[in-house]
């Protein structure tokens, strides 16, 4: 069947005006979203327009196929797995279409991203309220099919009570919209034929029978509780005019948010919005001593109307420690709380947030409750919400096959519920020996509570159950919600009869049986859904294959648990307005395989059960891998710490085992070797390097420029020259300048430029001995050459650098390896000197940064002259280290101002951007935002990019000059 089905699909591509993906490397991507389910699709479709998606559906219901709606797969209860068709939204329906902003409305299609309607919607003084932690690539769409609500739901409830018009298409190919209608209009639309008609018909005969009523106001959770997604929102339906229940107008749109796309297809959203914030926002992260404490804390701030109220447990601040991107968001952390219960406060005044909050704290201090209470302002409140909103991701982080699994961290109750809720909840997870983690909303009621399973265990895997099943009845017990937010998907569609009253789950079963006959939306979900424990991400009992690698992947307990730590939440589907830097080919294409998360599903799937005695020896790994361009930002940004650079280098070592090296891969990583020998004949090598047959000869772009090389290498020069400088009156210490092998061969006089400066400034500059960085063998995968190089240079430095000689780099990717790589590449017996190594290594912008606050530098030494510098930052200096140093270097000088670019990758990636296969997604990169931000400005501004590619891309890209910090610096020296 499935293959008829296929292809029919390829047939369909000829009228469709999207994209059809019918390949196993698209059936490996879409198996997965956030949750802890797995089930391959059919194939996938990117629709570009309404009558795209009504011939998927036409195409679903006459070939018996069902439909998979998709926007970021961010949903944490199995949503958008099935075995079915994929619809994917964000590529292509992400317009933001109209604003009316005196009547307060937006209307967007369904693939538009949270955070980017909210910026375009600052010039309108407006936004669209319920927010949710994954806001940086969640999508309408989807908030509207989960009813996403967010840390502010006590001020703006959730996205149903924000969705005006809903137009969407039915299970039989029709348009309709859904919109507020008044008890005349109800009547008028339950007449016809039509399945719009019907459907009204169906709901007028379900809501209007009292005993229906009846039972659905006895069952369903608590009025009282705005968070609350179990089975069909049949509840709030009863609250308009048409029933006598409220005054409001009847709105379908209420039944369809949190319906998960099983009643219909959404193409467009009219959304309510509101005036921004006030101007002032304090956030008040309360230290706890104990997590009880916290339950009954949460009552007292409630008394004072905040806007939010979070919790952070201590495993996930524990988290946070050893995440770079996090590490800097700690700054307020007072000592090892048990949590933290943040609080949020937005008023006209600082002045009003600081009365409240020192009310508060003497009220908490007069109950007992917590030790210290910083009040945060500015910039410093998105730090910590930043660190809130990276709980989820962190906690993949924990080593091991027990992970915190999110299958009952939806639940609901009311505030003044909790502390007694909490008891019970704690009771069960005692009786079964279980750990638990705890954040989120707690000023709602809602915490999301994961107890620490081994889904690859049976065991587990049946505590899954039994432990969903038995606090479904805990929940009932307090009329609360088992579903707060994230909805009921596969997960929690079974307990529904439980939380709403086998009566009420027999309507709506009743409800989607007359939207959806055939049952082609998103089936399996919310009603008539599969056992819980079914469809799992792991095979149980198999354990967990054993690979031997080069790299030491020993803090993971191996490569596979290392992409197991992807766990979908899809921080890597960031676009360039966002910000950061991950995941740079998917900002580009906005194709769902570029993203790491992909990169890691595929890796895992493949490795997991593949039957080759060479796990790796798969094309769909290659295929996924091949526009990764390394650029290390995923390190620091993904909160799972998933390092992609590493994994794409291990893997394609061990692909070219089995299938051998590619010509123009060994030329580029034995690059410094030949570079080596053609530096004695640089003036005739570089008349060949001119020529557009070299490129083609290579593999390279005949629009790139190779790099040429230098007269004479800077090593060369300084045997030649250093002596001249020996008997200089070295004041300010030693160092030893680490010559990497971009410098030394194409770049000698940057090299020089940075020995006279640090000469000039004081320094004793020692060349000692060593190889090349071995950056391009780890970046081109011949991991078992950089391994070599990275023991030698370990030796050879080992005896040499300490804090009182540090080791300084000039390139970025170079100096950082010692502090990146090389931990995890050198051998056993030489990883404590590796260590010693890499705390003692720096670029040259962090060593001149921390001598200019020692005081060893004097502004006297530099020009008073009036400058202006763009800084382009390097990728792996920001996720590695940071171009903070960077900036401070540079402002040094007097009159010296330094703006930094808010540019992601530049899109070279060292050779990536040369060769030819690659060369126009490298110049759609730079053009996300670096280029246009460097055509802005006026010449007399200097471009200032520490990394070697990326001043060659910003030549390439926009014909200006870009320098080295130490090339800008120098020049200011007053000489």
């Amino acid at each position: 069947m499935e293959r008829d089905v296929l292809e029919r699909l390829t047939e369909l591509k000829k009228d469709f005006q999207g994209d059809i993906l019918i390949d196993e490397l698209t059936r490996i991507i879409y198996a997965t979203d956030a949750s802890a389910y797995r089930e391959k699709p059919i194939a996938a479709v990117l629709p570009k327009s309404v009558d795209d998606i009504k011939a998927i559906v036409k195409f679903a219901a006459e070939n018996n196929a069902s439909i998979i709606p998709r926007a970021a797969g961010t949903s944490l209860a199995g949503q958008v797995v099935g075995n079915g068709i994929v619809v994917d939204v964000s590529k292509y329906m992400n317009k933001i279409l109209e604003v009316n902003k005196e009547e307060r409305w937006v209307r967007v299609q369904p693939g538009v991203n949270l955070n980017e309607l909210n910026i375009y919607l600052k010039k309108y003084d407006l936004f669209f309220a319920p927010e949710t932690a994954s806001s940086t690539r969640c999508m309408l769409g989807g908030m509207f099919g989960n009813n996403s609500c967010g840390a502010h739901s006590i001020l703006y409830g959730s996205t149903r009570d924000h969705v005006i018009e809903a137009k969407v298409i039915l299970s039989d190919g029709s348009e309709v919209t859904f919109k507020p209608i008044k008890k005349n209009e109800f009547e008028e639309k339950c007449k016809g034929n039509s399945l719009e008609n019907i459907i009204y018909r169906k709901i007028n005969e379900i809501l209007s029978d009292p005993k229906n009523q009846k039972e659905i106001l006895d069952e369903y959770p608590h009025q009282e509780i705005n968070r609350r997604n179990n089975g069909y929102a049949i509840d709030q339906l009863l609250k308009c005019s048409v029933f006598g229940k409220g005054e409001s107008d009847f709105n379908m749109c209420k039944l369809l948010a949190g319906s998960e796309g099983t009643l219909a297809f959404t193409v467009e959203l009219k959304l309510n919005l509101l005036p921004l914030f006030p101007k002032v926002v304090g956030v008040i992260p309360i230290h706890m001593n104990s997590l009880e404490e916290t339950f009954e804390a949460n009552l007292i701030a409630l008394k004072y109307k905040p806007g939010a109220v979070e919790l952070i447990d201590n495993k996930i601040l524990e988290c946070t420690k050893v995440n770079i991107g996090q590490q800097k968001n700690r700054f307020f952390i007072k000592g090892d709380p048990a949590a933290l219960l943040v609080v949020e406060f937005a008023r006209d005044t600082k002045d009003e947030i600081m009365e409240i909050a020192s009310q508060l704290e003497s009220e908490m201090r007069k109950a007992g409750y917590g030790f210290h209470f910083p009040v945060l302002f500015g910039d410093d409140v998105n730090k910590v919400w930043s660190l809130r909103n990276a709980g989820l991701g962190l906690l993949s982080n924990i080593p091991g096959d027990k992970r915190p699994e999110p299958f009952i961290e939806d639940t609901c109750v009311r505030p003044v519920d909790l502390p007694n809720y909490m008891k019970e909840f704690h009771a069960i997870l005692k009786k079964n020996n279980l750990d638990c983690v705890y954040y989120a909303h707690i000023g709602s009621g809602e915490l999301h509570l994961r107890p620490m399973l081994n889904l690859k265990d049976s065991f587990d895997v049946k505590l899954f159950y039994s432990i969903t099943n038995e606090i479904a009845h805990l929940v009932k017990k307090y009329k609360g919600s088992l579903s707060g937010e994230h909805g009921d998907g596969r997960l929690r569609g079974e307990f529904i009869p439980i939380i709403i009253g086998q009566h009420n789950y027999e309507l709506c079963k009743e409800i989607k049986k007359v939207w959806d006959p055939k049952n082609i939306f998103n089936p399996g979900k919310i009603v008539d859904t599969p056992k819980m424990n079914t469809s799992l991400r792991y095979e149980v009992d198999k354990g967990t294959r054993e690979i031997q690698t080069i790299y030491d992947f020993s803090s993971t307990k191996g490569i596979l648990r290392a992409a197991e730590r992807c766990n979908g939440s899809g921080d890597c589907r960031k676009s360039d307005l966002i910000g950061g830097t991950m995941c740079p080919s998917y900002r580009a294409t906005r194709d769902e395989k570029n993203t790491t998360r992909a990169r890691a599903n595929t890796l895992r799937e493949i490795l997991t059960r593949s039957k080759k005695e060479n796990p790796f020896d798969h094309k769909e790994i290659y295929e996924v891998m091949d526009l990764c361009l390394s650029c290390k930002a995923c390190k620091s940004e993904c909160p799972s710490s998933v390092d992609m650079a590493k994994l794409k280098s291990e893997f394609l070592q061990h692909y070219y085992d089995a299938n051998g090296i590619p010509l123009r891969t060994k030329l580029i990583a034995y690059l410094p070797k030949i570079n080596s020998f053609a530096s004695n004949f640089s003036i005739i090598v570089n008349q060949f390097l001119k020529l557009k047959l070299i490129n083609k000869l290579i593999g390279f772009s005949t629009r790139r420029k190779i790099p040429l090389l230098s007269k004479q290498t800077f090593v060369k020069w300084y045997r030649k020259n250093s002596g001249k400088y020996s008997k200089n009156n070295f004041t300010k210490g030693k160092i030893y300048l680490f010559v990497d092998e971009f410098t030394n061969y194409n770049e000698a006089d940057l090299g020089i430029k940075t020995f006279l400066l640090l000469t000039k400034l004081g320094y004793e500059v020692i060349v000692p001995k060593h190889l090349e960085s071995g950056r391009t063998f780890i970046t081109k995968g011949l991991l078992r050459k950089a391994k070599n190089i990275a023991n030698e240079n370990i030796k050879l430095l080992k005896d040499f650098v300490s804090e009182e000689n540090p080791l300084v780099g000039i390139e970025v990717s170079a100096i950082l390896a010692f502090r990146d790589e090389y931990l995890d590449l050198v051998n056993s017996d030489l990883k404590p000197y590796a260590e010693k190594i890499a705390k003692y290594s720096f670029t040259i912008e962090e060593f001149l940064s921390s001598e200019i606050k020692k005081g060893k530098i004097s502004k006297d030494s530099f020009t008073t002259e009036k400058k202006k510098i763009k800084l382009h930052g390097h990728c792996q200096q920001k996720a590695i280290a940071s171009t903070q140093p960077t900036i401070e270097v540079l402002s040094f000088p007097l009159n010296y101002q330094v703006e930094e670019i808010p540019s992601g990758c530049c899109g070279m990636a060292g050779s990536f951007g040369y060769e030819k296969e690659h060369y126009e997604i490298s110049m759609k990169i730079g053009e996300l935002v670096l280029f246009p931000a460097i055509r802005n400005l006026d010449d007399e501004t200097l471009i200032c990019a520490p990394g070697t590619s990326c001043r060659h891309q910003i030549k390439d890209g926009v014909q200006r000059a870009a320098y080295h910090p130490v090339e800008i610096i120098y020049d200011a020296l007053i000489k």
